[in-house]
């Protein structure tokens, strides 16, 4: 699961650097949906950045593994 956020997130700031609106509608998307399904299995920390939207700070916390 953390797996699809990090993908997820990569592809959302990828769309962001591209300026392509549908494409970040999309990913934001998801990566929203990710988080109110496995809220309760993610690390705290990693659920208080992807619901303030901190979408660079999240991925930094999943690549750096805790």
């Amino acid at each position: 699961m953390e797996n699809q956020i990090k993908e997820s997130l990569i592809s959302l700031l990828d769309s962001i650097k591209r300026s392509d609106g549908p494409g970040v509608s999309e990913h934001m998307a998801r990566v929203d949906e990710l988080l109110t399904v496995n809220r309760s299995k993610i690390h705290p920390q990693l659920a208080h950045f992807l619901g303030n939207r901190s979408y660079a700070k999240a991925l930094q916390f999943l690549e750096a593994g805790r």
